[in-house]
């Protein structure tokens, strides 16, 4: 049986992990309001949004996807978008493995959570522990306020006008810089890696579709060859 001691630290450690995630779950919120909305306006179904959002969970495929089937594209081409936009989650998977720990249905859980928000707030964190705390917490929360906010979005509508003109886009870069600063400034391997990855993609995004930039900047792990010394010290 827990202490009262131990109940009440536990709680203590993990309101900063509530805290710092809010900015993520409020920042998807706002992002999953404009889906709904965006993709009710243009004249899919209600249950088309709120379907995606809880199966395929992924902001910018759901954009890519919803936005080849406005332009008249077919469901095919729409999933080759989404799951071209999501390769990169692989990647992000493999970070993220150890952390995610547990059983068969527990993995399976935790691969659904893992997205761009989750991965870097995750791994933002140096105990184990608090990893694995700071994956779970800001993965359920911001499922949970994704899904609200593209349900809220749908049965706007056409009500909210011209969702573009809010800028809602720039929401989720700014907190995923806010949330990587950390990393950035102590590891210079990820740093390294960090810039050539923003270099390649500047450089290819006036030429491929939205989402294929974070694609090309995955080249930068080419150059995450830790220091001599970093790796003891971690």
């Amino acid at each position: 049986m827990r202490s009262p001691q131990r109940t009440h630290g536990a709680s203590l450690a993990v309101r900063p992990l509530v805290r710092d995630s809010s900015l993520v779950w409020l920042a998807s919120g706002i992002v999953g309001v404009s889906f709904g909305a965006v993709s009710v306006a243009g004249g899919l179904p209600l249950w088309v949004p709120v379907v995606m959002s809880v199966v395929v969970y992924a902001g910018s495929a759901q954009f890519s996807a919803v936005g080849v089937l406005l332009a008249g594209g077919g469901p095919l081409a729409a999933a080759a978008t989404g799951l071209l936009l999501n390769t990169r989650t692989a990647a992000f998977s493999l970070a993220v493995a150890e952390t995610i720990g547990g059983g068969r249905l527990t993995r399976l859980v935790g691969a659904h959570l893992v997205t761009d928000e989750t991965v870097a707030f995750a791994l933002a964190q140096q105990d184990p522990d608090r990893r694995r705390a700071a994956f779970w917490i800001s993965g359920l929360g911001l499922f949970a306020v994704w899904n609200a906010g593209v349900l809220a979005g749908a049965f706007a509508g056409s009500a909210l006008g011209d969702t573009a003109r809010y800028g809602l886009d720039a929401a989720f870069p700014a907190v995923l810089v806010a949330l990587v600063l950390p990393t950035l400034r102590t590891d210079r391997a990820v740093r390294r890696s960090a810039l050539l990855g923003a270099a390649l993609a500047l450089a290819v995004t006036p030429a491929v579709p939205a989402g294929v930039p974070v694609l090309v900047a995955l080249c930068g792990l080419v150059l995450h060859r830790p220091a001599q010394g970093e790796v003891t010290a971690r």
